[in-house]
């Protein structure tokens, strides 16, 4: 078995925990992602502030990023998406904008761990999916 000594550099990895949400009486950014094949975008978009609404929060901004809409996007409809932070740079620069004066940026997309603590850093308020923040809210 291996026994720490001091000055040991190995590390236990810190594990990056979602910071608390708290929907009732928060002013929160509503931010969608569909491909061009969803045509009912709007209508998920208006469920989720729906929801959103009912737990106490107050939809203060709506953004929407569509891929493969344009014929640039429809080429690059077959790669991957952004690992890191699922919109594009210009989208993330809007969103941004908006958080200044929010709460909370929430995602109708499931993020990843990996995601939401890059949107967190970036966006400079705590970033969920919907279904996390239902759950907590």
């Amino acid at each position: 078995m291996y026994q720490r000594r001091r000055g040991d550099r190995r590390r236990e990895p810190a594990r990056w925990s979602v910071p608390p949400v708290r929907l009732a009486g928060a002013d929160v950014v509503l931010v969608g992602y569909f491909s061009a094949r969803t045509k009912d975008f709007a209508e998920r978009m208006d469920a989720a502030a729906g929801a959103l609404t009912a737990r106490g929060a107050r939809v203060v901004g709506r953004f929407v990023q569509r891929r493969g809409v344009s014929d640039g996007g429809a080429g690059k409809m077959d790669l991957p998406l952004s690992s890191r932070t699922l919109l594009s740079s210009g989208k993330v620069r809007e969103v941004a904008a908006a958080c200044a004066d929010a709460d909370i940026a929430v995602f109708v997309a499931a993020l990843s761990e990996r995601q939401q603590r890059a949107l967190t850093e970036i966006l400079g308020c705590p970033a969920v999916s919907l279904a996390d923040a239902l759950a907590a809210g």
